[in-house]
This record gives C-alpha cells, sequence and structure tokens, in this order.
C-alpha cells in the first residue's frame, strides 16, 4: 500500500530560507512619457515609485507550493497597500469637510473638523465662543441641515437642527472629550518593542527615532501603511522616506486595514487601529510605542475585520466591519468579554421581512450594559461586508457588501433608510461626495456608480474599467458647486478620472423626466405597496434597561426604501475623461492630496503624481491656494 510521505518541516531547503530575509523599502525616480498622464488641466508626473517590501511568510507557516494552475488552494488574505496620510500641523486643514466656498476662489473649502458647519467664518467664531461658555463639552453642535431625513440632509436643508454625538443620552458610555494638554491622552498599556506576545513577530524602530520627530518638518505628513503581515509608519516629508519610523512584523494575522483618529492627533499622541485577518484589532499609538488587543483571539467576533473607521468626533469608539456581515462598534480603552447577544426574540414577531433588509441591532448603543465591548452590534447582512464610509455631516453610513447591496444607515438612530442594489456582483468600495449629496461605489461589474442621496435613486453608471473596481475617491481641490472631480483604481492597473456635472450629464431617451428632487416613481409605487400592507412593523432591539420585558419600537414603514436595480435604457452612461494604466499589479488603494494623487497596488508600489501646476489656457488653478481655517 503506498503512503504520502508528510510534508517537509519548514524551512528544510537552505534557497528556500533565503527568500524569508528581509527586505528594505526603495525609493526609485522614474521618467517617461509612460510615467505621465494627461487631464484636462494639464499633465500629472510620477514624482517617485516607493517600493514597501513585502514581508515573507512567517518561518511557522510553511508556504504552499502546488504546480498545478488550476489550483484553488487557499491563500492568505491580502487587500495590497491601504493607506493613511496624516498631517500634524495645526495650521494645515485637511479636505474632509465641506465649507460653502470663499468669492477668492471657485475650489470648494474645508474644515479639519469632526462635524459639518456651513457657517462663514464670523460665525464659526461666535459658534466656538458658545462652545467655551458650555459647563459640557458633549452637548450637540448646531448645523444647517435636516437629521431627520437622508435625503433632506443631504440636499442642504437650511432648517437648524442638532447633530448628536453617537452614544448621547446613554449615562452608561458618558464620553467625554479631553480638553488641555495632550500629554494627559490615555495610551496603551503595553510596550510592543519589548512585547513578547506570540501574536507580534518583530518590531524594527528607526535607530534615531527619537530625533527624526524632534527635527522633522512639521507640516510634513505622515504615511500609515499595511501590506501583508506587515504594517509601517513612514515620514513622507523626509528625504529618506523610505525608511520607515518603524514597522511591525506580525506572526501570521495579515492586516487588512486601519485607521487614524483625526479627533486626537498631536504632535505627541498619534491613536492608529488596525484590523487584521486574524479577528484581532491592535489599537497602537506610534509615539510611545504602546499597543494594545481589542477582540482578542476573536472573543466578541471571530471572523476578519474587513474596515475599520473612527466614529466622527469620538476619541473612543470606533466601528469595524466584519466578514460574517456584522457591524462592531469597540472602545478602545475597554475591556472585552465574551459577547452575548441582548436580542429579545419574542414568538410571532418577525425581525427581517426580506433578506436584502436585514438589520438586526444584537446589541444596542442605549444599552445599560457598557462595562465592556463591544459597544453596540448590528448585523447588516448574511455575507461579508467590504466597505463602508460616514457622510461628511456626520449623521449617516454607506455600506456596501458581497451581497450586492448599498445600505444607508442612520447610525445614530440605529436604523436603516435606504438600499440600493448593483447592476450584478458584488460591492467592493465606497464614499461620499464632499457635500454629501452623492454616494459612488465600485464593484464586481466594472462600473463605478453615481448615486443621489436628494433623489434617491441611481444619477450614472460610468464605465470604463476592464476588471473590478477596488477604489473611489473624490478630489476635493477639484470639485466645485456644480462640477465633480472623482477617480477610480482596479485591478485592471488603471487609473481613471471623471468630471460629473448634473446640469450637463446626458440622460437615456428612456429616463422618465421627473423633476429633480423627486422620489422615483419606483421607490413611491413601492412605498405605497408596502404602507397599505402594513402600515407599521415591529423591530424587536435590545431592552435597554434589561428589565426582562420585551422591548419593542414601532417604525414608520416610509422609514426603509428599497431600490430595485434600474434598466440600463434608463441610466445615464458617464465616461472618464482620463484612463491611464499606471502599474503592472492591480491597483488596491487611491488618495487624493492638495499637490498630488498617490496610488497604491497589491505588490507594494506607492506612487505619488505631482499635479500640473496650472490648467491650458487662460483658467489657472493656484495649487498653493490652501484651505483656509
Amino acid at each position: 500500500m503506498f503512503a504520502i510521505p508528510p510534508p517537509p518541516r519548514y524551512p528544510t531547503n537552505p534557497n528556500l530560507a533565503a527568500t524569508t530575509l528581509e527586505t528594505a523599502n526603495t525609493l526609485t525616480q522614474r521618467e517617461g512619457p509612460e510615467y505621465t498622464f494627461q487631464a484636462g488641466e494639464g499633465r500629472y508626473v510620477l514624482r517617485d515609485d516607493l517600493q514597501l517590501a513585502t514581508p515573507p511568510p512567517h518561518p511557522s507557516e510553511a508556504p504552499v507550493i502546488n504546480p498545478n494552475p488550476l489550483s484553488t488552494s487557499v491563500v492568505p488574505p491580502t487587500t495590497g497597500v491601504k493607506l493613511s496620510l496624516v498631517s500634524l500641523n495645526p495650521k494645515q486643514v485637511s479636505p474632509e469637510i465641506y465649507r460653502t466656498p470663499t468669492a477668492t476662489s471657485s475650489l470648494l473649502r474645508w474644515k479639519s473638523l469632526g462635524l459639518n458647519t456651513s457657517k462663514e467664518p464670523k460665525e464659526s467664531k461666535k459658534l466656538e465662543e458658545v462652545k467655551e461658555k458650555e459647563p459640557e463639552p458633549r452637548l450637540s453642535i448646531e448645523t444647517t441641515s435636516d437629521t431627520s431625513n437622508p435625503a433632506a440632509s443631504a440636499n442642504g436643508s437650511h432648517k437648524s437642527s442638532a447633530i448628536k454625538i453617537f452614544g448621547e443620552g446613554n449615562a452608561a458610555l458618558s464620553p467625554v472629550i479631553s480638553r488641555g494638554d495632550n500629554l494627559k491622552r490615555r495610551k496603551p498599556k503595553n510596550n510592543i518593542v519589548k512585547s513578547n506576545s506570540s501574536f507580534v513577530s518583530r518590531v524594527i524602530p528607526h535607530e534615531a527615532l527619537a530625533k527624526k520627530l524632534t527635527e522633522r518638518d512639521q507640516g510634513g505628513t505622515f504615511c500609515f501603511a499595511n501590506i501583508n503581515r506587515a504594517f509601517q509608519w513612514l515620514d513622507l516629508s523626509s528625504s529618506a522616506k523610505q525608511d520607515p519610523m518603524t514597522k511591525i512584523l506580525f506572526t501570521k494575522a495579515h492586516m487588512l486595514c486601519h485607521d487614524v483618529n483625526p479627533a486626537t492627533k498631536h504632535q505627541t499622541h498619534i491613536d492608529v487601529v488596525m484590523g487584521s485577518s486574524a479577528s484581532d484589532i491592535i489599537w497602537y499609538e506610534p509615539m510611545s510605542q504602546k499597543y494594545a488587543r481589542i477582540n482578542k483571539n476573536g472573543i466578541i467576533n471571530n471572523t476578519a475585520v474587513a474596515k475599520i473607521k473612527w466614529i466622527p468626533g469620538s476619541e473612543n469608539h470606533f466601528l469595524a466591519a466584519h466578514m460574517d456581515g456584522m457591524l462592531v462598534v469597540y472602545d478602545k480603552e475597554k475591556e472585552d468579554a465574551p459577547f452575548v447577544s441582548e436580542e429579545l426574540v419574542d414568538e410571532g414577531i418577525s425581525i427581517e421581512d426580506e433578506e436584502k433588509s436585514t438589520f438586526v441591532i444584537t446589541k444596542s448603543v442605549n444599552s445599560s450594559n457598557q462595562k465592556a465591548n463591544p459597544v453596540a452590534c448590528w448585523r447588516i447582512s448574511t455575507q461579508a461586508i467590504t466597505d463602508f464610509a460616514f457622510s461628511p455631516d456626520s449623521k449617516h453610513l454607506a455600506v456596501v457588501g458581497d451581497d450586492g447591496y448599498l445600505r444607508i444607515i442612520d447610525y445614530l438612530h440605529e436604523r436603516l433608510t435606504d438600499i440600493y442594489s448593483c447592476y450584478y456582483g458584488a460591492f467592493t468600495c465606497v464614499c461620499w461626495s464632499p457635500d454629501g449629496k452623492y454616494v459612488l461605489t465600485g464593484g464586481q461589474d466594472d462600473l463605478v456608480t453615481i448615486w443621489s442621496l436628494h433623489e434617491r435613486s441611481i444619477i450614472a453608471r460610468c464605465h470604463g474599467h476592464d476588471s473590478w473596481v477596488t477604489a473611489v475617491a473624490f478630489d476635493p481641490w477639484r470639485c466645485d458647486e456644480k462640477t465633480y472631480r472623482f477617480g477610480s483604481v482596479g485591478d485592471d492597473c488603471k487609473l481613471l478620472l471623471w468630471d460629473f456635472s448634473v446640469g450637463i450629464l446626458h440622460r437615456p431617451k428612456g429616463a422618465t423626466g421627473r423633476p429633480r428632487g423627486s422620489v422615483s416613481a419606483q421607490s413611491v409605487s413601492l412605498l405605497r405597496q408596502r404602507t397599505e400592507s402594513a402600515s407599521v412593523i415591529n423591530r424587536v432591539r435590545s431592552d435597554s434597561q434589561r428589565t426582562g420585558s420585551i422591548h419593542v419600537d414601532v417604525v414608520d414603514e416610509s422609514e426603509f426604501l428599497s431600490h430595485g436595480v434600474e434598466p440600463r435604457a434608463r441610466t445615464a452612461l458617464l465616461p472618464p475623461i482620463m484612463s491611464k494604466k499606471i502599474d503592472e499589479h492591480p491597483l488596491s488603494g487611491l488618495a487624493f492630496e492638495q499637490d498630488c494623487i498617490i496610488t497604491s497596488c497589491l505588490e507594494g508600489h506607492v506612487r505619488t503624481w505631482d499635479r500640473p501646476t496650472e490648467a491650458p489656457g487662460s483658467s489657472q488653478i493656484d495649487l498653493s491656494d490652501k484651505p483656509r481655517t
């Protein structure tokens, strides 16, 4: 009888052992027409190509060598290079929140605040004076948009209302906004350099880290990047930007996502959270080299973290999307405890009217049980969540996933408002327009799709990619009140730029001529049918008082609208203004900066493309004109 010999222990081949040695990052300057691309405003030129070292497998993890090209062997999960760019200069303003343009420029102006405001500078100063007089820092901040309806808020309603802070009203959470010296901010407890955890393989800090932090350009940009099982902290303002400030290698877990908290960043403190393929979440403070593990060994949710983001305006809370279709809110300073669902189900009460409208609250933010993580837990889908994004006004959440649905969620009130369907396949990425009026999605249908939150319908499908779209983003420095510039990258190695204007958008002859601002006829019909069949539905939620009785919210059916797939003949098509293959490997990331565009790929290339200094002809764009504070 023939017996298959056991696989050899790793490594047995001395040549194979050499491949496990760490390699260094490399920085290359490239020239030639293939490293430029032309748009309407001028020519973009590749400034530099930073190649991040792709870490080899950990020695405890034997590489799988299968000569069969049709093999479907499980490979370690990876998302390529994901970047976060952070400036600690208090005078530099990041383009995160929309503000009314001034008369000196046609470009949108932005403010690096955690909440949206469209007030003039004088009014902003008055608002800050009022805030200083407030005895409690948790009072809501006034804005000029309606919180009751996502469509109204996206339309920029002038009705004054207050934005709630997530968890406000629950005394068990008692969030406190730090004031005064940032040195007093709480940091993680464990030193990652001296850690003996089996989760962390190796930490390589720069030999002159303290000196580099002291002498660096305070107006420069930090870059945090994850690639496979490595996480790097880089200084892009340094002449030796390829040398990491710190490089962390994990044992087997791949870091799939990370995020930096804009509410707590300071010259002496940065809060970073990372989500891994092993379900563990790392809270990391690079200045002090301290870290903490959250959801250790999957004690709360044992599936990989596909996306992680700090909740806008919050110092402690962040949202993680797990691969099992769960959205979980964690507190970075709370201990973990085995999670037991607080969902109470009474016999005869249905919490799901259909598969795609699932929104089950297994723990509410209003729950009184807030001694340990999680803070809140919502089941969105039975399939993996691939991406989510917070709206600029910090009221809504756009979520996409493998089930092919775009969900708009009022996360402050824990309710689902809209569901939109993709053309086919899964959605892979999502982002909001700077003013919150539109949502972009990319997917496996090779399309970028524009959705209007005001009209609650699809606006256009953007065709130009030859493979899956992996990232979409708006260019805030080339947007004004009428025209939007956005970009997309995909597995076809292409970067595409698009200009979108509602006024000149070609609408097919088959499109219905409804007035702007109206809800689509299909949605109205659906709403009427569902309202006639049942005027209200019962939604089971976590009982915040835990009295043993079932707590049932009666919710108006009109809060939720399901939007079907719009026929191709009735949907406008938008061509790109620029399409260029800029890499030899599938692209994974895209970021727009004031002076450049940054792209990243699966194999570690981070490429910086300088913007043109002026537009052709008489029109000129001054990129040195920084957004005003």
